[in-house]
């Protein structure tokens, strides 16, 4: 069983959702797995969203352990801090041993020295080899390239960000109905609202298929990179065609 530990700022309602559909999963066997602890970057009472996320965990009886970054980052001049913020933070999470952790809405960059101390993934919401930087970035540059496909991306943390090696990813064309009108019409804002929602839509199954996938051994980590059943490494396991059944009856 994988013993996964659970990264999270818990800044909104999706943070709390998606522990939701993780939790029930594990609940009810279709992840092999459970989440041995959940780790956020804010305590109790820095904001209402992060308190709420809070009692969600505590009502699943998960270890919670905090730790304020704005502490470490206060000094203003320490370039170090976030180094020193995440030495601490593996002294409180070292115990669990975890065997995967997970970035669920997580809002720091985490330093070079915890991400290779331990698997983390994270989801980018590009396609691999796509653009880097927020959803948003990723989307204007989608456009601006006049991209023929997007999509979403489950990898390995590294320092590199958003570059770590593929663990899983899922395509969608944005040349197809519905969004092919709004090309030949230049509608920059409304082909970004479509690609958004696409994307969106997909991560939730995204996550949830590639944890299956990895605690059934599917797929693994090896040696800093992704390896199939049989052991060969492989550069991510397309879950375009899982996803987009998971999602039509919501888009």
């Amino acid at each position: 069983m994988l013993n996964i530990g659970w990264f999270s700022t818990g800044r909104d309602e999706a943070a709390r959702q998606l522990l939701q559909a993780v939790k029930d999963k594990s609940h009810k066997r279709e992840i092999n797995g459970e989440i041995s602890f959940v780790f956020s970057n804010r305590e109790p009472g820095e904001t209402k969203e992060s308190d709420l996320f809070f009692e969600l965990v505590r009502s699943y009886n998960i270890p919670l352990v905090c730790l304020s970054h704005k502490r470490f980052k206060a000094g203003g001049e320490d370039k170090d801090w976030r180094i020193k913020y995440d030495r601490e933070v593996n002294n409180k999470i070292e115990s669990f041993a975890p065997d995967l952790c997970i970035l669920a809405g997580y809002m720091l960059i985490v330093s070079e020295e915890l991400c290779h101390k331990y698997d983390m993934i994270n989801l980018h919401p590009a396609p691999p080899g796509g653009p880097t930087g927020s959803w948003q970035e990723v989307i204007w540059t989608l456009i601006q390239n006049k991209a023929e496909t997007a999509g979403a991306m489950m990898h390995l943390v590294t320092p590199e960000l958003d570059r770590g090696p593929v663990i899983s990813y899922c395509l969608f064309s944005i040349k197809d109905e519905p969004f092919t009108r709004y090309w030949q019409r230049d509608n920059k804002a409304m082909l970004f609202r479509l690609i958004r929602q696409y994307e969106l839509a997909r991560e939730f199954p995204l996550i949830i298929l590639t944890l299956q996938a990895l605690s059934r051994g599917v797929v693994g980590i090896k040696d800093r990179g992704v390896i199939d059943e049989q052991g060969n490494f492989i550069s991510g396991y397309d879950l375009s065609d899982k996803v987009d059944e998971g999602v039509k009856k919501s888009l």
